[in-house]
């Protein structure tokens, strides 16, 4: 008999707008052991939270509907509750995920096994099996292109100097760094508030669609 995984028998949420940061997590679930479940706005996960109690919660920074920093400090305003890790492709997040109670923060791309796994584990202390480490193969390349049709659609009607604008560079900076895509990354930092960077982005985003059958 195989010995059960580090994380085996755990249900995990994650808040996470991003199919191709979705699919990432999903790996590392599969490979832990866990069930994930998975929503995509604040608005879904607090009603998906008033039904079930997930093990740990797995929240991006950045949501359609608002930041995920306020999800956090809402699962962590009593205890016990769950593991509340934060998780964003923007490093600077980090201070404001922990200040609003998060019990770790993860850098996207979420490429790491070791890693997660040692994050939920050091707040699970009947968990006593070490982390693994292997690596992991990458995530289905058609989440990234669902994810890029979305960043498109977004993009028709978005203004510089507007929320969705704001909304819309970060979400697009994330999965340009989780998909390695430097040239896309760089063009959505400036997409937020400038015009031209905003259609530089629009453009990339355009020019990815349009190069790719289903791959990337």
């Amino acid at each position: 008999m195989q010995p059960a995984l580090p994380l085996s028998g755990l249900t995990i949420l994650a808040v996470e707008d991003s199919h191709f940061a979705a699919e990432a997590l999903r790996l590392l679930c599969h490979r832990s052991g866990a069930k994930l479940r998975r929503t995509e706005t604040l608005e879904a996960a607090r009603s998906h939270l008033d039904l079930y109690r997930p093990d740990a919660v797995v929240v991006d920074l950045s949501l359609p509907d608002g930041s995920g920093a306020a999800l956090i400090a809402e699962l962590t305003a009593d205890a016990p509750g769950p593991v509340v890790i934060a998780a964003s492709g923007d490093p600077s997040g980090r201070e404001a995920a922990l200040a609003a109670g998060a019990h770790g923060f993860m850098e996207k791309p979420l490429d790491s096994l070791a890693l997660f796994q040692q994050m939920l584990l050091q707040h699970l202390p009947d968990r006593q099996r070490p982390p693994e480490d292997e690596a992991l193969p990458p995530p289905d390349p058609f989440s990234l292109r669902e994810d890029l049709s979305r960043a498109a659609t977004l993009a028709t009607d978005a203004q510089p100097h507007s929320a969705p604008a704001r909304y819309l560079a970060g979400f697009v900076s994330g999965i340009a760094r989780s998909s390695g895509d430097t040239p896309l990354e760089q063009a959505a930092r400036s997409a937020a508030d400038s015009a031209e960077g905003l259609d530089r982005m629009k453009r990339l985003i355009l020019t990815r669609l349009a190069g790719s059958t289903g791959a990337f």
